[in-house]
């Protein structure tokens, strides 16, 4: 039996204290909190895990330096903080990375002004990066030669992070975590009703989009994590909040790399809002965008790539412009933007708060999570507890951390037992296999001193070996071909599609996942 059909075989007809519906960022991080203080916990999502949203964003983890301009230090000092502690707390996986932001002449405010706005920055972060540097445009030039310093006054350079892995990989291991420490996770199964009982319970209908099979479960609290969705979730349990959703979709497009320096570049955009370029693998991650849409799927429109595209082939200095046939993949996401009665305009769109709201409805045990940023998935967590304690649910009190990677200890036991290898893996791969699996890692090394002949390489131009694919099997409920290829690992995201259509064909890969 699957760990999916196992998970599920625990959750049906069953008793929690917790369901939470929405396997994205803050679902992960709030099943991730609670089972780790040891409330009975379940979370069920009706796509993969980090299925829509999170696994569409620019792969930063930022302290919203742009939030400045609105005079939202609360919420910059907010997201720096958390983005320090996911630092501090997966150094493999989350690493403080420079930002190179190219200003161009005509900004509405000098380039002292943004420099001297870059060091508030720093000081809201505690100081904790490296500090800024202000930039000549002929110190761009020298810096990065990809950059197109035809029409610039200069720029800035500060820190920030980035996702090594990438977002859903992150959102994932925080699912896995969560498991760990007795969450019963499930993706691919719909909540179809939710009512409240007269023993004040919730007692959620659930319908499996694999099988079709239908069960219930029964809950004192429901977390209603479902992100854009998170209103129509609210709606079904008939449950009244004062915030509501506004929908922002994104895109990016992943092209080719176009600097080698491991930097992210900052430009402002058409519209007047901050656009990227960022490392993804061997790739370069471009976008992003900020349209609203009342559609929580989205989807990549041609305008969209156009706007990309111009912007890219405006800011950057490259051999040959970027076209359409230089994009070897897309990314959409659908951003659930947190407002109150009276707070939204079309015309203030673009000023709209990035900030989290955690809302009980008055008189049920139901809890939602408007809006948020993966750079607050801690503050999230926490949140998450603290209203499902104040809903009744009896507090276990465990002292267990619940995000973050092993500790040193453990790191050193990898890298000894690493060494047994005798070079059959790259330190590359070492590396990455901390990275993306964390203590998992271990067993990967364990299957392969067994047997050498799981190192063996899946795909034509990937480092994946036939190991970690048996472990993505068994212990990450894979169901479909795009689970493995967009969100367990990054290769739908870094190899032609052509390619890799071809190179799956020719492999064993669907074999091992599923049969």
């Amino acid at each position: 039996m699957s760990l999916r059909e196992q998970n599920k075989h625990q959750l049906i007809d069953q008793d929690f204290d917790t369901l939470v519906i929405g396997g994205g960022i803050n679902g992960a991080a709030a099943a991730a909190a609670l089972a780790a203080r040891g409330i009975r916990t379940a979370l069920v999502d009706a796509r993969d895990f980090a299925g829509l949203t999170s696994q569409s964003s620019s792969n930063l983890i930022w302290g919203g330096i742009k939030y400045l301009e609105s005079l939202e230090g609360g919420l910059v000092r907010g997201l720096c903080r958390g983005r320090n502690e996911l630092i501090r707390a997966y150094p493999a996986a989350v690493r403080e990375t420079r930002f190179l932001a190219t200003l161009p002449r005509g900004l509405r405010r000098p380039r002292t002004a943004v420099w001297l706005g870059s060091w508030l920055y720093w000081f809201l972060g505690d100081r904790f990066t490296r500090p800024p540097t202000l930039l000549s445009a002929n110190d761009i030039r020298r810096r990065e030669p990809a950059v197109n310093v035809s029409g610039a006054a200069g720029g800035v350079e500060y820190s920030d992070a980035v996702l090594v892995a990438g977002d859903a990989r992150f959102v994932f291991n925080l699912v896995h975590d969560a498991m760990a420490h007795g969450c019963v996770a499930v993706n691919y199964l719909q909540v179809t009703d939710l009512a409240w009982d007269k023993e004040g319970h919730w007692e959620v209908g659930l319908r499996d989009q694999v099988t079709g099979d239908i069960g219930q479960v029964r809950a004192r609290v429901v977390v209603n994590a479902a992100g854009p969705f998170a209103d129509d979730v609210a709606r079904l349990a008939g449950v009244r909040h004062r915030h509501r959703h506004v929908l922002s979709k994104g895109i990016h497009l992943v092209v080719d790399r176009v600097t080698s320096s491991g930097r992210v570049l900052a430009f402002i955009s058409d519209d007047n809002r901050p656009f990227f370029v960022v490392p993804l693998g061997s790739r370069s991650c471009i976008g992003t965008t900020d349209t609203p849409t009342d559609h929580p799927d989205g989807g990549v429109t041609e305008e969209d790539r156009r706007f990309v595209l111009d912007n890219a082939n405006r800011c950057l200095r490259l051999a040959a412009p970027l076209t359409e046939a230089d994009v070897i993949a897309e990314r959409c996401g659908v951003r659930p933007l947190a407002v109150l009665p009276g707070e939204y305009s079309p015309a203030d769109y673009l000023q709209l708060s990035r900030r989290h709201a955690i809302e009980a409805a008055a008189g049920k045990n139901f809890v939602t999570v408007f809006g948020g940023k993966l750079s607050d998935c801690i503050k999230v967590g926490n949140g998450v507890v603290k209203a499902v304690l104040d809903a009744g649910v009896a507090d276990p009190g465990l002292a267990r951390r619940w995000y973050g990677e092993p500790d040193d200890l453990v790191r050193q036991q990898y890298r000894s037992q690493a060494k047994v290898l005798n070079g059959a893996l790259s330190q590359v791969q070492l590396e990455r296999f901390w990275c993306w699996y964390g203590l998992r890692a271990l067993e990967l090394l364990e299957t392969l001193q067994k047997d050498p002949g799981a190192a063996c390489p899946m795909l034509p131009g990937s480092d994946i070996v036939r190991a970690e694919v048996e472990l993505i099997r068994t212990t990450e409920m894979v169901v479909t071909i795009d689970d493995f290829l967009r969100r367990r690992t990054l290769l739908a995201l870094t190899v032609n599609a052509d390619h890799l259509a071809s190179s799956v064909a020719e492999s064993d890969l669907d074999q091992i996942l599923f049969d």
